[in-house]
């Protein structure tokens, strides 16, 4: 592990100038895709509620004779 880490911060040492560019187009595509982003300013925090409609007979209306 300590071998592989020598050799990655040696070649971005030897190649400082290509690791330099390579951070700003990073940056840039960054940049570019935080416009693009949709933000929502104000968050929907209301709970989620779920209504479930069922005809069971139990729960039905009894026709009285009253009506």
């Amino acid at each position: 592990m300590m071998l592989l880490l020598s050799r990655v911060l040696e070649t971005s040492i030897r190649h400082r100038w290509l690791v330099l560019v390579l951070t700003a187009v990073l940056v840039a595509v960054g940049a570019f895709e935080l416009t693009r982003l949709p933000i929502d300013a104000v968050p929907d925090i209301t709970n989620v509620q779920v209504q479930i409609n069922t005809s069971v007979k139990a729960l039905a209306p009894t026709r009285s004779s009253d009506a």
